[in-house]
């Protein structure tokens, strides 16, 4: 079996996970599913390194953890970067047209006979005193599972990037696979459609927009925010990153192998042959 690769947005989420109260490495690192050492070695090299990057990492951002709003607001003009106001709701902007060579290959079907044959991606927002942050996942149409995630406090290439990043690595080789994603401009990006063709994915798009095109992704957030995100109040968007993370990686995904691991075994059971007893 290939080594499973994590990367640095994970790391930094798991870590955070072991500075809750009464938290132990031991004991998050069950709930992931990972080596309780891995997870310590993780943790003291942020510790060594400020907290805020791995070794090699020089391009990381801090996305918003712990600066003051009016830092934010300095870097993001700095940076031609603007905000968006609560009052308006992101999705209501005109959706860009697809790329002339990309069609929309699931045609609303979301079953798949395989594991990493069709995935879906979307981006979802989750409000805190802080302001917005900004979610984007990949889930596997087979087994259901988040493959892959990132958040931050910039909607952008990327955010979404990242996410598909995170879910190729997950691959055990380069075998076709389809990404389906509505047609907001991140995912209509040159430098979106080019990573994809460079990693052997199909780029599957919806024409006209319609949440029924994603709807297997729109039932996630859905879930998502029913069963954790409304519930809560986060101070932070790093409060609301490390609850999203634990929803994720401790809740979420681990019932989806539950429930896959059910089907097979009943698949297993449904065609076993029947043993003839002597008379």
């Amino acid at each position: 079996m290939a080594r499973r690769k994590y990367s640095d947005e994970y790391k930094r989420e798991a870590v955070a996970l072991t500075r809750v109260s009464g938290a132990t490495i031991q004991g998050v690192a069950k709930d992931l599913g990972i080596n309780a050492h891995m997870l310590g070695r993780w943790r003291k090299l942020l510790e060594e390194h400020g907290g805020k990057a791995f070794p090699g990492q020089g391009h990381a951002r801090d996305e918003g953890e712990t600066a003051g709003v009016n830092r934010v607001g300095r870097l993001m003009k700095r940076d031609g970067l603007y905000g968006i106001p609560q009052q308006r709701r992101w999705r209501k902007k005109a959706s860009p047209p697809r790329p002339s060579y990309v069609q929309n290959h699931l045609e609303r079907d979301f079953e798949a006979s395989q594991p990493n044959a069709k995935w879906a991606t979307d981006i979802t927002y989750v409000r805190t005193a802080e302001d917005w942050l900004y979610l984007c996942v990949v889930i596997d149409l087979y087994s259901r599972l988040v493959v892959g995630w990132s958040m931050s406090a910039v909607q952008d290439r990327q955010l979404v990037l990242q996410a598909v990043l995170m879910a190729l690595w997950q691959r055990q080789d380069r075998s076709p696979l389809v990404l389906h994603s509505d047609r907001g401009c991140q995912f209509t990006s040159d430098e979106y459609q080019r990573f994809l063709k460079g990693h052997n994915v199909t780029c599957s798009m919806s024409g006209v927009g319609s949440c029924a095109d994603n709807a297997l992704v729109e039932g996630f957030f859905g879930m998502l925010k029913r069963e954790r995100v409304n519930r809560r109040r986060y101070r932070t968007r790093a409060d609301a990153r490390a609850d999203i993370f634990d929803y994720i990686e401790s809740f979420y995904n681990p019932r989806m192998r539950s429930r896959l691991e059910r089907e097979q075994n009943k698949e297993i059971r449904l065609y076993q042959p029947v043993r003839e007893t002597g008379a």
